[in-house]
C-alpha cells in the first residue's frame, strides 16, 4: 500500500456534519482549551519546514537499495528506512492539512499541503520499485528470507497480501510512472474540497427567529432540523439552488475523479473500479451486494417510518427537507459540550475502564477541536498520527446530534490509540471496512444509555427517533450512496458520460425506491450527490451500513458479556491491520461475508419502530 492511501485510511470522515449555531467566530476568538494541540506535531511552522528539508534528502537514501533485496539484511534496512519516512511523511502532511482545515483560506497553509502532495509523490516514485523486485523472487524466496530474520517477521502479512495481489503490481519502471501520477490523480479531489470548503458561498437564509443568517453547510445541518417548517425549506432552497448553479462544473469535477479511479484500476489490471477498491482490503463483491440487496428487501420499513413521519407532523405532503425534523418538536434539548462529553464517557462503560481511562487521559491533552470557526472545513473526522496520539475535528453545535458525532469520532480516535500502541507500523493501520465499526459500536452504546436513563414518555419518543434516525442515515442513506457510486462508475466505465443530467437522473430514481411513495421528490434534490465529499473517496461509504451492522452485534456483546466481551474487543482494537478485516471480525465475533448483521439491525430498526408507534398512534 503506498504512503497516500496509508494516510487517507487514517482519516475517518463522519458520515454527518455538525455546526455551531448563532455567529460563526473567526479562529483566534476559539479559546485555546477548545483547539487541538497541533503543536505536539511540530511546535513551529519553522520546525514543519525544517523536517521536510531533511526528509527530501532521506528519500534519495532508498537508490542504493535498487538490485539487494534478495538480501535479509538490505532488505531489513530498507523496510526500516520506509518505515521511518512514511512515519514523518505521514507527520508532516498532518501537520499541514489539519492546520489549513482549520482554516482553509490560508495561503501558507494550502501551499505547505500542496508540498507535501509533491513529496508524497517524490517518496512514491523513490519506493516504486519495492514491491515489483520482490515480486519478482519466487514466492518460497521471499517468505524465506522474512523467516530469517526475526526483525523481519512484523512484516509477514505485509508480504502475505502483496503476493496475494500479485497480478496487480506492476513493473518497477511502470509503479515509478504511476506514482509520479499521484499529484494528478487528487486533483478532483483537491479541486472539490477548496471549491466547498473555501470559494462556495451561500445566500442567507432564516433562522428560528425569523432573522437573516448567514448559511454555510455546516450550519444547514442544524436548520435543516428546526421544527420550524420556513426555515427548513429556505435552507433547503438557498442551498442546493447554489449547488445547481455550479452543476456542470461540479459534475465535471467528479466525472473526473471517477475517470481517475477508472485509469487507476485499469492500469492494475482490474475488471472494475469496484473490484479494484475493495480488493485492497480482500474484501469480497458479495459483501457490498448483500448491503444493496438486503436494503432492497426492507424498503417497506422505511416507507413506512416515512409515512409515520408524516402523519405525526401532520403534513399534507412529506419533503425531502421534512425527513429530518424530531417527531417531538417541542422537544428542546441542549447539550453543552461538557455535558455531551460526560453523557458519551457515562455510555462507554461498557467498553471498561482501561478504555474509559485512556480516553479520558487524550480529550484532557489537547485531541479535539471542538467548535466551528470561519475558514473550517465543515463535518468531522479522527486523524491518527502514528508514534503520538490521534486528532478529532468537530463542529460542535450542543445538539444530540454533536454528542453522537462526539462518540462516533471518539471511536476512531481509539481505535488508532490502541492499534499505534501495539502494532509495528508496518500494521498498524486498520482498515476503513474495520474503522466504521469502533465509531458505531460507540454511537449505538450512547443511544442505548439514552434509552436506559430517560423515562420522560416524550423524550423517551424523541430517543427513539433517533434510533430510527441514525438507521435511516448510516444504513439506507449511506446504502442509497453505495448504490448511487455502483452505478455511476458502471455507467462510466460503460463508455457513458456522467454529466449533471444523468447523475441527477440516477439520484432522483434512487431517492425515489429508497423513501417510497409518500414523499415528494423536491427538483431541487437532483443536485444532492453533488455536496457529498465521500464520493471522492470511491466505494468508501458502503462501509458505513456495514460497520453499523458489526458495531450492533458488538454493542450487544458488550452490555450483555461484561469482561469477556471488553478483552476481546480491545484485542480488535489493538489489532490494527495485522490480518484482513473480515478476518479481525470474524474473531471479534462478527461474519460480514454473510447478510446476517445487516439483516439483524434492520430487525432492531423495525422492532423500534414498532414502539414508536405504540407510543404515538395509540
Amino acid at each position: 500500500m503506498n504512503l497516500l492511501h496509508k494516510i487517507s485510511s487514517q482519516i475517518n470522515l463522519s458520515a454527518t456534519d455538525t455546526t455551531v449555531a448563532a455567529v460563526v467566530a473567526t479562529r483566534d476568538k476559539i479559546e485555546a482549551k477548545f483547539k487541538w494541540s497541533l503543536h505536539d506535531i511540530y511546535p513551529t511552522d519553522q520546525a514543519f519546514q525544517a523536517d521536510y528539508e531533511k526528509l527530501k534528502e532521506q528519500i534519495l537514501q532508498f537508490e542504493p537499495f535498487k538490485g539487494k533485496l534478495n538480501n535479509a539484511n538490505d532488505l531489513l534496512q530498507c523496510f526500516r528506512l520506509r518505515d521511518e519516512v512514511d512515519i514523518k511523511l505521514s507527520s508532516l502532511f498532518a501537520y499541514a492539512r489539519m492546520n489549513r482545515d482549520t482554516d482553509a483560506a490560508s495561503a501558507a497553509y494550502q501551499a505547505m499541503t500542496a508540498q507535501i502532495m509533491t513529496l508524497l509523490s517524490d517518496d512514491a516514485s523513490a519506493q516504486a520499485f519495492i514491491e515489483p523486485e520482490l515480486l519478482a523472487l519466487p514466492a518460497e524466496t521471499l517468505l524465506t528470507l522474512i523467516e530469517s530474520r526475526p526483525e523481519l517477521v512484523a512484516y509477514s502479512f505485509y508480504i502475505k497480501n502483496m503476493l496475494r495481489q500479485k497480478s496487480h503490481i506492476l513493473s518497477p519502471l511502470e509503479e515509478e510512472l504511476f506514482a509520479k501520477t499521484s499529484e494528478l490523480r487528487q486533483a478532483a479531489m483537491n479541486i472539490f474540497t477548496i471549491f466547498t470548503n473555501a470559494d462556495l458561498k451561500f445566500p442567507e437564509t432564516i433562522n428560528e427567529s425569523g432573522q437573516k443568517t448567514p448559511l454555510t453547510e455546516g450550519r444547514y445541518n442544524q436548520l435543516i432540523r428546526s421544527t420550524n417548517r420556513e426555515v427548513r425549506h429556505d435552507a433547503f432552497k438557498n442551498l442546493f439552488n447554489t449547488y445547481s448553479s455550479f452543476r456542470n462544473t461540479l459534475a465535471t469535477t467528479y466525472s473526473a475523479n471517477v475517470n481517475s479511479t477508472m485509469f487507476q484500476a485499469k492500469t492494475r489490471k482490474y475488471q472494475s473500479t469496484l473490484e479494484a477498491a475493495l480488493d485492497n482490503n480482500n474484501i469480497p463483491a458479495s459483501v457490498y451486494t448483500n448491503v444493496i440487496d438486503t436494503i432492497h428487501k426492507n424498503f417497506d420499513q422505511m416507507h413506512r417510518y416515512v409515512a409515520l413521519k408524516k402523519k405525526v407532523l401532520q403534513l399534507d405532503k412529506i419533503h425531502m427537507y421534512d425527513l429530518y425534523t424530531p417527531i417531538v418538536p417541542e422537544l428542546k434539548t441542549v447539550f453543552p459540550y461538557e455535558d455531551g462529553l460526560s453523557l458519551v464517557i457515562d455510555s462507554l462503560q461498557p467498553l471498561g475502564q482501561t478504555y474509559i481511562k485512556d480516553l479520558l487521559n487524550g480529550v484532557n491533552k489537547g485531541w479535539i477541536d471542538i467548535y466551528e470557526n470561519q475558514g473550517k472545513r465543515n463535518g468531522a473526522y479522527s486523524w491518527g498520527v502514528y508514534g503520538l496520539h490521534p486528532f478529532v475535528l468537530l463542529n460542535y453545535d450542543d445538539s444530540y446530534n454533536a454528542v453522537s458525532t462526539l462518540a462516533h469520532e471518539l471511536g476512531h480516535a481509539m481505535h488508532s490509540f490502541y492499534s499505534s500502541q501495539k502494532q509495528d507500523y508496518i500494521n498498524s493501520e486498520y482498515t476503513i471496512f474495520c474503522a466504521e465499526v469502533a465509531s458505531t459500536t460507540n454511537e449505538n452504546l450512547l443511544l442505548d444509555h439514552m434509552l436506559d436513563i430517560v423515562k420522560e414518555p416524550g423524550k423517551r419518543i424523541y430517543f427513539i427517533n433517533q434510533y430510527l434516525e441514525q438507521v435511516r442515515t448510516t444504513v439506507y442513506r449511506q446504502s442509497l450512496f453505495a448504490e448511487f457510486e455502483k452505478i455511476a462508475h458502471a455507467k462510466a466505465e460503460n463508455g457513458e458520460a456522467l454529466t449533471a443530467d444523468a447523475l441527477e437522473t440516477i439520484w432522483l430514481a434512487l431517492n425515489r425506491a429508497y423513501y417510497g411513495n409518500d414523499i415528494v421528490i423536491d427538483p431541487e434534490l437532483k443536485i444532492e450527490w453533488a455536496r457529498i465529499p465521500h464520493f471522492y473517496r470511491p466505494f468508501y461509504v458502503y462501509q458505513y451500513a456495514t460497520g453499523y451492522a458489526a458495531a450492533t452485534t458488538l454493542a450487544e456483546q458488550l452490555q450483555t458479556e461484561g469482561p469477556t466481551a471488553q478483552k476481546h474487543y480491545l484485542q480488535y482494537l489493538q489489532s490494527g491491520g495485522s490480518d484482513y478485516s473480515i478476518n479481525l471480525l470474524r474473531q471479534a465475533g462478527v461474519d460480514m461475508t454473510t447478510a446476517k448483521p445487516l439483516e439483524i439491525t434492520l430487525a432492531k430498526f423495525s422492532k423500534r419502530l414498532d414502539e414508536l408507534e405504540a407510543f404515538l398512534l395509540k
